[in-house]
This record gives C-alpha cells, sequence and structure tokens, in this order.
C-alpha cells in the first residue's frame, strides 16, 4: 500500500481545516518572516556599497541599524509562528487520536480478539505522535523554506538572470533527487512501527499477567521473549536510519557544489562591472539562504517518512471496517422486553459452526436458566445478544423487533449484563456507578443503593461515592466488584437482564448480599442466568440446557424437575455440577 501526494495532502486538510482561522494566521506570519529575510540582505547589499563608495557615516550607522532592527523583528515572527504551528500540530493530532479511537470502539470483536490491546494503544498513540511533526513542521519547516526558496530564487532572478538560471537550476535538481530519494526508506519506517507495536502489545499481555507469570516461574522465559522483540526493534529501527541518512549527504554534495559555482560566477560577473562589490556579496549570501531551507526540508524529509510510514498504517487500521450495519428503525418499548431466538446459527469461523439451528423464547418479565459445558455456546449466546457478532443464519427479536434494526446504542442500553469479571476505572465511584454520565444525580444512586440494600456496603467505603477507585479490579473484593456491577446495571434500568455467573467467586455471606441484589434486579425485567452450578438456576422460570452448540433440552423449570427423565431433574438429583464446567 502506498501513499500519493493527493492523500498525504487531503489527510493534512482533513486535521486542519477545523483550525482555519489558526493556519490562516500561522500563513500571515510565514509570509512576514519569509518577506524581511528576503529583505535584510538587499539592506546590507546597500551598506557594502555605500561603504566602498565612500557614503555618509550616518547612512552607514542607519543602513546598520535596520539589518540588526530587521533580523530582531523577524526572529520575533519565527517564535510566534513556531508557538502556533505547535499548537496547530497537536490540535490536528488530538482530533486524529479521537477519530482513531472511535473508530477501533466501533469494529467487531473479531478485530479485537485478534490483536493485543498494547498493539492498538502503539497504534493510536504511537503512529499519531509521529504525525505531531506532520502536522506542526511540515508546515513551517517545509512549506515555510519551500516559500523562502522560491522567494530566494525571484530575487535572485531580479539581481541577474544569469544567477538565476544557474541556482534555479540546481535547486530544481536537488529537490527531485531528494523527492526520489526519500521514498526508499518508507517501507523500512513501516516496518519500525509494526516492531514497535508489537513490543507494546508484547509489554501489555505480559505486565497484565504478572501474577501467573510469577506463580508459573515464567520469568525468564519473559526476559528472553523481551530480548528478542528489542533486537528486532532494533535491527528495524537502524536499517530504517540507515536507509534514511542517504537523503541527509544528498544536500551536503550539492551545497559545496552550490557555493563553489556561485563564487565563480559571482567573482566573473564583478569583474565584468556588471554587478557591484554589494550585489556579488548579496549573490553569495542568497546563496546560502537558499542552501538552509533546502537543508531544512531535507532534514525533514526524515520526519515526513516516519510520518508517512505512520499514516500508512493509520490508513490500514481505517481499511478495517466493522460487518455490524447500525440498524435505523424504531427504539426498544419500555418494561421487560420479549426475547426469542428463531433458528439462530452462528460460527466464529465460516466452516466451524457454535450455534446449529436454536430457537427458544423468554416472555416479558420471566427469567431463563442457561447451562451447558463449557463451549456449549453460552457466552456465544450472550455476544449475538449484544450484536458483537451477528448470526450466520436465523433472527434474533427483542421486544417483537429483530435486533438488527434496532439502533445498536439503544440495544446495549436496554440490555444490562454482570459477569464474574467487573472492570473497573481510575476514578470516583460515583462515575464507576454512572459511566460518567453526570446527569445521573447523586439521590437516584443512593435510591439505588438502598433498594438494592447495599447501604452497609457503602457506608463502609472511606468517602462514599467520591472515593477513588483503582483501574482493573479497583482494589475491591470481588463481592464489592459484583455489587457494584449490579448497582451499574439498576441505574440504567434495563428491560432485559443477563447473568453470566455473577456469584460464582463470592464467599456464602456476599454471594447472600448478591442474591438479595440479584432478587431485586431481576424484579419486573426479563433475565437471562447463565450458570454453570445447578443452584444459581433454581430461581429461573424456564431452562434450557445446551450441548455441542445444540439445545439439549428447554422448558418450564418446574415442569423439568417433576419430570424425572428430564436431564434437568437428573442432574439436581446427583448434584453432578461438575458436569457443567
Amino acid at each position: 500500500m502506498k501513499l500519493s501526494m493527493i492523500e498525504r495532502w487531503s489527510f493534512l486538510v482533513t486535521y486542519l481545516k477545523p483550525q482555519q482561522r489558526r493556519v490562516l494566521l500561522l500563513g500571515a506570519l510565514l509570509l512576514i518572516s519569509i518577506a524581511l529575510q528576503l529583505a535584510n540582505p538587499l539592506v546590507l547589499r546597500y551598506f557594502i556599497d555605500t561603504a566602498q563608495a565612500g557614503g555618509a557615516t550616518r547612512s552607514l550607522i542607519l543602513a546598520a541599524l535596520l539589518f540588526i532592527g530587521v533580523a530582531l523583528v523577524n526572529q520575533l515572527f519565527s517564535v510566534a509562528a513556531t508557538y502556533v504551528s505547535e499548537n496547530v500540530g497537536w490540535t490536528a493530532t488530538n482530533l486524529l487520536r479521537a477519530d482513531l479511537l472511535r473508530h477501533c470502539l466501533h469494529l467487531d470483536l473479531a478485530f479485537h480478539k485478534a490483536r493485543t490491546p498494547g498493539e492498538l494503544i502503539d497504534r493510536i498513540d504511537g503512529d499519531v505522535n509521529a504525525l505531531a511533526t506532520f502536522f506542526s513542521d511540515l508546515v513551517i519547516k517545509v512549506f515555510g523554506n519551500a516559500l523562502l526558496l522560491i522567494g530566494v530564487l525571484i530575487v535572485l532572478w531580479a539581481i541577474n538572470w544569469q544567477v538565476g538560471i544557474i541556482l534555479t537550476a540546481l535547486a530544481v535538481v536537488m529537490l527531485i533527487v531528494l523527492l526520489r530519494v526519500q521514498s526508499i526508506a518508507v517501507p523500512h519506517w513501516k516496518a519500525s512501527r509494526q516492531t514497535s507495536a508489537e513490543l507494546f502489545g508484547f509489554l501489555e499481555e505480559r505486565l497484565a499477567g504478572t501474577e501467573d507469570i510469577r506463580a508459573s516461574g515464567a520469568v525468564a522465559y519473559t526476559m528472553h521473549r523481551l530480548y528478542e522483540l528489542m533486537r528486532i526493534r532494533l535491527r528495524a529501527e537502524r536499517k530504517a536510519f540507515l536507509i534514511g541518512s542517504f537523503i541527509w549527504l544528498t544536500p551536503v554534495l550539492f551545497a559545496a557544489l552550490t557555493i563553489a559555482i556561485t563564487f565563480v560566477v559571482s567573482a566573473r560577473l564583478f569583474h565584468q562591472s556588471v554587478i557591484s562589490l554589494g550585489t556579488a556579496y548579496v549573490i553569495f549570501f542568497y546563496a546560502q539562504i537558499m542552501l538552509r531551507p533546502i537543508r531544512i526540508i531535507t532534514r525533514q524529509m526524515e520526519d515526513l517518512q516516519k510520518a508517512t510510514a505512520g499514516m500508512l498504517r493509520i490508513q490500514e487500521l481505517y481499511q478495517f471496517k466493522a460487518t455490524i450495519i447500525d440498524g435505523h428503525g424504531d427504539s426498544l418499548p419500555s418494561g421487560p422486553l420479549e426475547l426469542a431466538f428463531e433458528q439462530v446459527a452462528f460460527g466464529y469461523e465460516v466452516d466451524d459452526h457454535v450455534l446449529h439451528a436454536i430457537s427458544f423464547a423468554i416472555l416479558p418479565g420471566r427469567t431463563l436458566g442457561i447451562l451447558g459445558r463449557t463451549g456449549s455456546g453460552k457466552t456465544t449466546l450472550t455476544r449475538l445478544l449484544f450484536r458483537l457478532y451477528d448470526p450466520t443464519a436465523g433472527t434474533i427479536c427483542l421486544g417483537g423487533t429483530d435486533i438488527r434494526t434496532v439502533p445498536v446504542a439503544d440495544l446495549r442500553r436496554r440490555i444490562g449484563m454482570v459477569t464474574q469479571d467487573v472492570h473497573l476505572f481510575q476514578a470516583s465511584l460515583r462515575d464507576n456507578l454512572t459511566f460518567f454520565d453526570d446527569t445521573l444525580p447523586d439521590a437516584r444512586i443512593m435510591t439505588v443503593l438502598t433498594d438494592l440494600g447495599l447501604l452497609p456496603w457503602f457506608h463502609a467505603l472511606p468517602a462514599g461515592l467520591d472515593s477513588i477507585l483503582a483501574s482493573g479490579s479497583g482494589g475491591l473484593s470481588s463481592g464489592e466488584a459484583q455489587v457494584l456491577a449490579l448497582t451499574r446495571i439498576f441505574l440504567r434500568d434495563p428491560g432485559l437482564v443477563v447473568l453470566d455467573e455473577a456469584s460464582s467467586r463470592l464467599d456464602p455471606a456476599t454471594e447472600q448480599l448478591v442474591e438479595r441484589a440479584v432478587g431485586s434486579l431481576l424484579h419486573n425485567r426479563t433475565g437471562i442466568v447463565i450458570a454453570h452450578r445447578l443452584h444459581t438456576v433454581l430461581r429461573a422460570d424456564d431452562i434450557l440446557i445446551l450441548e455441542d452448540g445444540q439445545i439439549c433440552e428447554y422448558g418450564p423449570r418446574d415442569r423439568l424437575m417433576a419430570d424425572p427423565k428430564s436431564r434437568f431433574s437428573q442432574l439436581l438429583r446427583t448434584g453432578l455440577e461438575e458436569v457443567l464446567t
């Protein structure tokens, strides 16, 4: 995949357009600075020619003061342009970072399963950071110096057309060579960025699994693998740097050639009395000014290579499209929701189906208990229900409506789910309960905690709703985390609640607390209880047993319990809960 100049320009315009005023200000500052840089050598020519002709001392002093003043003013405008440029660059990259994160959050679960969080962090932050220079330095150092180069050539043509032709030809040849050479290093910088992403992904995974690594004695292997990845990254970085360094050598050779030719041409024209001594010196001065923007542009080529590699990787990320198409139908009704699976089939791989022709229904306000061994398809049912995946066949209806026609945001708002693992954020208890929704008042939170019978737990916290929780488990026990998760769901007031063995890891006392909260949560709501322990589903109205992605048994709990031949009844009699694990 290659990125054309048009695509680069389009990328630049997309994220600079929201800052039109700031960009226009930057353009004005650059133009003023360039004009001052072009005008100051003419003052120097006047000074030399006046001094050679024996002009008045006062005129020389004024010329010198003017030269110094223009140089100082130019520095002020350069500093202002740099400041504005940095603001433009970081604002643009922050917008890009937000767009990338939003894009990734809307991609399918299959995309995230295939990539580590560390790799995505490096894509969203590392690659975007490489573009910060592109948005800021490209404008002030590449575009600005390109304008300065054009201005110098125009002035040289105005001074003497022969000098203008020679130096223009040299500048054009140099830029053509540089543009050809700079593309060579782009694939290598892209490969370098990929090794960085792999290293970050490795670090994120291993740091998250520190306890397991230490407990299993895998520290030595982890360090060995880290050294391998660092060596791979070193080789990729070194190769990209060495190939990119060839670009730096090119202007050095051209600079020596340009100075030599300028010196010869200026001396010859001066001896032929075509130009004055001051003009000869100014030509030499402008030639040096011309070399400066070329050298700066050349140095920026390396950053441009990195930015191009980053843009390529970002464009590749944008190539991934969500297969889950958002629905545009009506919102789901309020109150408990009816759920129906109609001949639903699904497979994570094309030829490997996990579910086969699943059909069942839950009437509003009733609770379905789902049993099954690991790998039987229980979790897959919930993923389909939340539209993390779409079924390959069949239909799922919620509230009498095909969920594919319901806006995804409304669908997930009306379904609440509590699992064994509760993720908390580095934030206050209030923010963790409301998911950073400022519209939920504290009074509403306290009402929910009271309804769930959780006030004793709440009063034991050090700072109430302002208690700061750590990320991950939040520094809470499993029971406390489950209590918090239940409160989250209650605040959303969903019409369907899914409980994936939410109390399997709890001690008896905490389990009783959670069970009371679950009872309140399921009241006047449709519920699904996915269980690994039989007693968990005794609250359910209906029972569904899955086996190898198919329904092994399905019916009202009381009827199945009363039927001695039913599988559910047999499991209850034998107490073989391990059959389900």
